[in-house]
């Protein structure tokens, strides 16, 4: 990083939980947050230049996510040091239900897909240039879901998940020789306002016994964007309490 230089974050997803503290750690760091959202900005969100560094985006649908690129690139000074693919969908069914691959409707998967998987290299491919100058990093949110059947996440979020653990190496060999770093991070159970009833069942059996907090997950993001990982990528890094193990 140039001496003085502020770095500059894309992060997706950012109006809750994970992306929410996610959004709140890099700017305690002096970073400055461009955010993604579907929704408008909420004046409410507690960072500074919130407003005017927000894109307003639906990133289930292909062509609003391939526009906004030339919204986005118009943010920048042609350099951007992360880029956080961190918005994610998992339907449910009636009354909270898990969809299974016996009752998930052909547009419900394709939605999710676009969102949580096509959304990611959407992105990538088209700030290549500038995730290239600044030699910066990506970060993909995937899930404990993708290695394994869960309880609750259904079946179009976790395949959608696996797929982009594997788009993280695909993308961490294509993108390496122009000094930009792809790592995923695979969160367990985490306190937010959307856990599952029943979760309090899955922690009784981790190693650690407790949800994990966003913010823990964000400080890993934060590593794994910073100078303290320069020698890391095409990993996928479990945060989890040893839900994996």
């Amino acid at each position: 990083m140039m001496s003085g230089e502020q770095r500059t974050l894309l992060l997706t997803g950012a109006s809750r939980g994970i992306g929410h503290a996610t959004v709140k750690r890099f700017s305690a760091g002096g970073w400055r947050v461009l955010t993604c959202s579907r929704q408008p900005f909420d004046p409410r969100c507690p960072w500074p230049g919130g407003e005017e560094n927000h894109i307003q985006v639906d990133l289930a649908d292909p062509e609003q996510t391939i526009a906004a690129i030339e919204t986005i690139r118009s943010k920048l000074d042609g350099r951007l040091h992360a880029l956080v693919n961190n918005a994610g969908i998992s339907p449910k069914g009636p009354g909270g239900s898990r969809l299974s691959t016996l009752d998930t409707d052909l547009r419900t998967w394709g939605h999710v897909f676009h969102v949580n998987f096509f959304a990611p290299v959407v992105l990538a491919r088209g700030l290549k240039d500038e995730l290239a100058a600044a030699k910066g990093a990506v970060v993909n949110v995937t899930s404990i879901a993708g290695s394994r059947v869960h309880p609750f996440a259904g079946a179009a979020y976790a395949t959608s998940k696996a797929a982009l653990a594997a788009l993280t190496r695909e993308m961490a060999h294509d993108f390496g020789p122009m000094g930009v770093r792809v790592n995923a991070i695979a969160p367990g159970e985490v306190e937010t306002s959307i856990l599952s009833p029943g979760t309090e069942k899955i922690v009784e059996s981790l190693p650690l016994r407790r949800l994990g907090q966003p913010s823990e997950v964000a400080d890993v993001i934060w590593f794994l964007c910073s100078d303290q990982s320069s020698y890391v990528t095409g990993a996928e890094i479990e945060v989890n309490a040893g839900q994996h193990v």
